[in-house]
């Protein structure tokens, strides 16, 4: 059975050898497998015939960025060292250009967070840099891949560009990779109940979101936990969602990443708060909760757009990461959260997600590693919005 994971290397493949090759961007949220299939096709075009750029670790200024690149360069390519940051740039675009593979075909580069380039607008001359290189990109005979975290801000790049870019997100997991990835605890219940097994992947696929990153976390908690006699997803959950634990520490790093990448940072944060208490509010609201004008928070709310970190339906504004939210939710607070305050958001999140097909896992207690913790009361359960993931 082919997957949306498994088709996805094709589709690139397929993109690269037409004629004339397209230029596939690859766009999705950090752990979403952008990186893994970059080195995947890397090993299948072969070594001598592409090269994997880290953009992100690499570009700091024009010289040496243009320098870390040559240096491990699998292709031959002979050029003046530049002297200056224009004339350093210049020698990038004539690189990814010119260089050719041993054999004398195009190479394929493939550059990973490429709108990191961005850095390089602060020096002078090099005011437009990335409509620069995607311009050379499109016109250039060599094969590229590019990809970024920041859809808003890529689809805004090229939405004037030449047609020989084609956008690709990411594709979230299916239960079928799910079962892949949890290996022994997804496919043996500990009844070897087949359906058994696919509904906890069920499970595990939905309160992830789909993400490998969240669902690589949980399936490798629930492995651990199983070694020591027992586990359920839930448990699992609220264990990663700690303050030590691992999914906690993912959603901050995303959080703080993107929040820096853009502008505003404090009102942001406050607004990031608001939409946690409750979704789904439209820009009047936010302004009123915010005590801000609508004009400023309406730029607030393009800034936040900007990097992904909310997305507006029908003019209602909702976190674009559901499992995000469960983090600020716990953790933008002014102490860390208990072991029921963990028990009871968590079951907020995961009860209108869980699978229907069969009846939910009782949840009037949730395990969090070192203790117990009761869930929230059944009439104190009270209506919230889910995202909607395209």
């Amino acid at each position: 059975m082919q997957t949306p994971r498994s088709t996805l290397t094709r589709r690139v493949l397929g993109a690269l050898d037409a004629t004339p090759s397209r230029i596939p961007v690859l766009l999705g949220a950090s752990g979403s497998g952008r990186t893994t299939l970059l080195h995947q096709l890397r090993d299948r075009i072969g070594r001598s015939s592409s090269q994997y750029i880290d953009v992100e670790r690499t570009a700091t200024t024009p010289e040496r960025f243009f320098k870390a690149i040559t240096a491990s360069a699998p292709f031959a390519f002979v050029d003046a060292p530049p002297i200056g940051a224009r004339a350093a740039f210049d020698a990038t675009l004539s690189y990814f250009g010119k260089a050719r593979a041993g054999s004398g075909e195009p190479a394929t580069f493939l550059l990973d967070e490429f709108l990191e380039l961005r850095t390089f607008e602060s020096f002078p001359g090099l005011r437009r840099v990335l409509y620069e290189l995607v311009d050379w990109l499109s016109a250039g005979t060599n094969k590229v891949v590019l990809t970024s975290r920041y859809t808003a801000r890529v689809l805004r790049l090229l939405r004037d560009r030449p047609a020989r870019f084609e956008v690709i997100h990411m594709p979230a997991l299916t239960v079928e990779d799910t079962l892949d990835i949890m290996g022994p605890v997804g496919r043996l219940s500990s009844e070897g109940d087949a359906h058994e097994a696919e509904y906890i992947a069920r499970t595990v696929q939905t309160l992830a979101d789909g993400q490998p990153i969240y669902v690589r976390a949980i399936a490798d908690e629930l492995t651990a936990m199983r070694e020591q006699g027992g586990a359920d997803a839930m448990s699992a959950l609220v264990s990663l969602m700690a303050p030590e634990g691992r999914l906690c520490q993912a959603c901050g790093y995303a959080y703080e990443l993107r929040l820096h990448r853009a502008r505003g940072y404090g009102a942001l944060k406050a607004i990031l708060e608001i939409l946690a208490e409750e979704e789904g509010l439209t820009l009047t609201e936010i302004s009123l909760r915010l005590q801000r004008t609508p004009g400023s928070t309406k730029d607030y709310l393009s800034w936040l757009e900007d990097v992904d970190l909310v997305t507006a339906r029908q003019k209602r504004y909702s976190f674009t990461d559901p499992l995000l939210r469960l983090w600020v939710r716990l953790h933008c607070r002014a102490t860390a959260p208990t072991e029921e305050d963990l028990a009871n958001e968590i079951h907020r999140y995961a009860l209108p997600r869980l699978p229907q097909a069969e009846p939910a896992p009782a949840l009037a207690m949730v395990t969090a590693g070192t203790g117990a913790a009761t869930a929230v009361a059944e009439d104190e359960k009270k209506p919230w919005g889910i995202i909607e993931i395209d």
